[in-house]
């Protein structure tokens, strides 16, 4: 069975245009990467766990934020290493600069027998459609575009 991830899109809409939440990926591994590095907030799910309350739980773990409103559902991706997402679209405001994220831990640097701690979400950013669109990790594009139709048809 493919693994499965669930995650939530936050949208605003700042001077008429639709911005969206995206988080970066803590750790050396993505340090000095940008572009095609973000990510929605999300994260794997168990089976017979229900997949919005897996995502408002993994936003809240990767933001510190608790999510409320509607959340409106997107179609289910297939990311390019198999993976099933699902996500959900919701509007509100969060202020990036006080993000509080969960930790995971990993031996670092490689082979030092030393283990040390990262934030799994390092910083988060509002950005418009096309800048999101640049920033997401390529096998989550299709989530900023169901996100972008359904403002355009919203608004």
């Amino acid at each position: 069975m493919p693994r499965r991830s669930a995650g939530l899109i936050m949208y605003r809409v700042r001077n008429g245009a639709p911005e969206l939440l995206l988080v970066h990926p803590g750790g050396p591994f993505w340090a000095r990467k940008d572009l095609g590095a973000w990510s929605i907030p999300k994260g794997e799910y168990l089976e017979g766990e229900d997949p919005l309350q897996a995502a408002r739980r993994e936003f809240r773990e990767e933001t510190g934020h608790e999510p409320s409103g509607s959340f409106i559902e997107l179609d289910r991706i297939r990311q390019p290493g198999g993976k099933l997402v699902r996500a959900w679209a919701f509007s509100g405001d969060f202020d990036p600069a006080h993000l509080v994220s969960n930790t995971f831990t990993m031996e670092w640097p490689p082979r030092s027998g030393r283990q040390t701690e990262f934030p799994e979400v390092d910083r988060a950013c509002w950005f418009g459609i096309d800048e999101a669109r640049e920033k997401i990790l390529p096998g989550q594009l299709p989530l900023i575009d169901q996100v972008a139709a359904l403002l355009r048809s919203a608004g």
